[in-house]
């Protein structure tokens, strides 16, 4: 049978499933050139599914090697005509193949894609309104770079913020002002990679979007185009940042505003200081995200503001509230990765962590335990074991290298190889193992 290659990671759990699938549903011979799948490779991590591109040709592929859209697409496409031709009852296998690809394009299309837009997938403002309409809380966290994102992805978080914070957090600045757009763009690029489902929302950083529309609808474009973010976030309720948040929206990307205490204008608040204390401030506030609102927003953070001045302005709009710092009235709440597992425990990040904050681990000690363990582990000469040597030679040829470096008068040499594969050989076999080449 002449068949067509599709390599592809999965998950063990969903190759599993496929298998037995398939040994279920195509048992049979009767039916001839039957859609078959085999698992090659004994790895958990990497699959290859084999299909008879016989099959795919006749099912209406002109070209197997490149078949249109993706290969999870076509291998639904066939599922769906092969169960209709041959009447063999409803399948599964589309559901069990709709693995979460990578697209920032909205649910609904008015044309075909090489992205799947199914719910199933990548959460979207849709998602977002109906949570909110149903009263259920909207999780978001802020994360900066890919290992973080997988993190954030895997554990069902709805929004993924790469904010501008990473100044502080990651750079090891005082404050947000230093990060720069190209700053931005590199940590965007990065989580966009690691995270397939949660929305991607990305902060405009201070200078990128003051100075007028244009230029902030210039920087919001690229942090889409270039950074491959879903939405952008913009802190401000002034008149210019209304503006600026209505011609981003006008442009066709969503917004998400950003009010109370607002990092980015620390200059004239005096410092990180709450917002809405008094009646003046919690009424500036109040009005601010009615303004950011009104300009076309999807959701707007609240930072740092009493719980009262929160759950009025909750009531108050018809778009969701992501709370941070401002009690639970929200209609959702954001921390940043690392303030919630508790992982950087050097001074500057203690001094700049939120007392509002909740630490959900003390991963930070657990990181500084092994990093002493592993310096303990060198600086004695137990790492690496034998059992963490895993590439290995031959002893004829450790023998024929002795003999061409003792040729070439590099005696030394030859005397620290031939130490070296004797004390391999008394160490035993590695961990794991490596073929020859």
């Amino acid at each position: 049978m002449d068949c067509l290659f599709l390599p592809q990671l999965l998950d063990c759990k969903l190759a599993f499933r496929i298998l037995v699938y398939n040994l279920f549903m195509f048992n049979s011979t009767s039916c001839g050139d039957n859609l078959q799948y085999q698992l090659q490779s004994t790895s958990c991590m990497a699959r290859h599914l084999i299909c008879p591109s016989s099959l795919l040709l006749r099912h209406g592929f002109t070209d197997p090697w490149q078949p249109k859209g993706s290969w999870i697409t076509m291998l639904k496409r066939v599922s769906h005509r092969f169960h209709k031709n041959y009447k063999s009852g409803p399948s599964s296998l589309p559901r069990l193949l709709d693995v979460r690809g990578m697209s920032n394009l909205p649910e609904k299309v008015v044309y075909g894609g090489p992205k799947s837009q199914s719910p199933w997938k990548r959460i979207t403002l849709n998602h977002l309104a109906t949570k909110y309409h149903k009263g259920e809380p909207i999780t978001m966290v802020t994360a900066y770079d890919y290992p973080s994102a997988v993190h954030v992805d895997n554990a069902g978080i709805d929004i993924c913020l790469v904010g501008d914070s990473v100044g502080m957090v990651v750079h090891g600045h005082d404050t947000t002002l230093p990060v720069t757009l190209d700053d931005m763009l590199l940590h965007c690029r990065a989580v966009s990679r690691g995270a397939s489902r949660s929305l991607l929302v990305g902060d405009l950083p201070f200078g990128s979007y003051e100075e007028s529309k244009e230029q902030a609808v210039a920087s919001a474009t690229r942090l889409l185009k270039e950074g491959g973010m879903d939405a952008i976030k913009l802190e401000g309720g002034t008149r210019s940042r209304v503006i600026a948040a209505r011609s981003i929206v006008e442009a066709g990307i969503a917004v998400i505003g950003h009010v109370g205490l607002t990092p980015q204008a620390i200059s004239v608040l005096g410092g990180f200081r709450p917002q809405g204390r008094n009646a003046a401030s919690a009424t500036k506030v109040l009005e601010s995200a009615l303004a950011l609102q009104d300009a076309g927003c999807f959701a707007v953070v609240l930072e740092c503001v009493p719980s009262p001045v929160a759950a009025a302005i909750t009531s108050s709009l018809q778009i969701p509230t992501i709370g941070i710092g401002a009690g639970p009235n929200c209609s959702g709440q954001v921390l940043v990765y690392h303030d919630l597992l508790q992982m950087t425990q050097h001074p500057h990040h203690a001094q700049v962590t939120p007392k509002f904050c909740k630490a959900y681990g003390n991963i930070g000690i657990a990181i500084n335990e092994a990093l002493c363990k592993y310096r303990e582990d060198v600086v004695s000469q137990k790492f690496p074991s034998a059992a963490h040597t895993p590439y290995r030679i031959d002893q004829s040829s450790v023998e024929t290298f002795i003999s061409e470096l003792s040729k070439r008068g590099l005696g030394k040499a030859a005397q620290a190889a031939a130490a070296a594969a004797e004390n391999d050989n008394k160490s035993g076999e590695p961990r794991i193992s490596t073929l020859p080449d």
